[in-house]
């Protein structure tokens, strides 16, 4: 696998693939590497000659910045990952190198970016969005894969994506769970034993939460048992549970609106914020 710490040299390196007609995939990451990650590579493995997978810790993306001075970083370790999946070439740069100045850019995506993530953490998604676009324009993929756990994420590069006219192909690839529910994330290497435990309240909630939307349940109703359920724990707090369209995320108040239908959660454990969805 080769290592790149600057843009330069992988564009080179990258060129001469493209030249020999080599596709190419990439997977974004912001590293703390876990099983959710590797089906991402798995994936672009499968559908291209070439992976290239990123790892960044993005500053602008963060609203809290203790939650990027915390944020779990294991390069070593990532990197030995990445080499063992079959991983060809790895993007480690440091900030100075994504943002030679500081950036003053912003970008609205309108409803997509205001509800659920947007809300809660004002501008995430134009971070986001920028580094994505970065990544694309230094790679120049065919491919591109991300997890479902990150739905509005998503939703939300889909977007980018058209108004931008890249041309990359975006492949959303189903949340890996622990054996207790619980989607895997870089975020549960901060969570206590004890907070590890109680984590999977959120998992369940979007299991009674999608049962009782296929019964005709009112989602406020739902909203309501749901959040005293999670809240049983007195260092756990729902943040939002939401139902929403997946193409388009405007909310919806039961199934029958939409063909794909989404309820998607968000909350607490302690300090560590958790977030998942589950297709109804």
């Amino acid at each position: 696998m080769q290592i790149f710490k600057q843009i330069a040299p992988l564009k080179a390196f990258l060129k001469g693939l493209k030249n020999a007609g080599k596709s190419v995939g990439l997977v974004p990451t912001m590293g703390a590497l876990h099983d959710g990650h590797l089906a991402l590579i798995k994936a672009s493995r499968h559908e291209n000659e070439v992976t290239v997978s990123s790892i960044f810790v993005n500053p602008i993306q963060f609203n809290n910045q203790n939650d990027l001075l915390k944020y779990p970083r294991s390069l070593e370790k990532d990197t030995e990952l990445l080499e063992a999946a079959g991983c060809d070439a790895l993007f480690n740069p440091d900030d100075r190198e994504m943002y030679p100045e500081k950036s003053t850019l912003s970008m609205d995506f309108g409803p997509l970016d205001k509800s659920m993530e947007g809300k809660f953490r004002p501008g995430h998604f134009s971070g986001v969005a920028l580094v994505v676009s970065k990544l694309f324009n230094i790679v120049g993929p065919d491919n591109a894969y991300f997890g479902q756990k990150d739905w509005q994420q998503f939703a939300i590069i889909r977007k980018l994506t058209e108004e931008l006219n890249f041309q990359v192909r975006l492949h959303s690839i189903p949340t890996l769970r622990e054996p207790d529910g619980l989607a895997l994330s870089s975020r549960n290497l901060r969570l206590t034993a004890r907070q590890r435990q109680r984590a999977s309240v959120f998992y369940q909630g979007l299991l009674q939460a999608r049962q009782a939307l296929k019964e005709g349940k009112n989602l406020s109703e739902i909203r309501e048992r749901i959040t005293a359920a999670v809240e049983a724990y007195p260092d756990v707090k729902l943040e939002y549970l939401e139902l929403v369209d997946s193409q388009n995320l405007n909310a919806l108040h039961n199934v029958g609106q939409s063909e794909h239908p989404i309820v998607c959660i968000a909350g607490y454990v302690g300090e560590i914020r958790l977030i998942d969805n589950m297709f109804v």
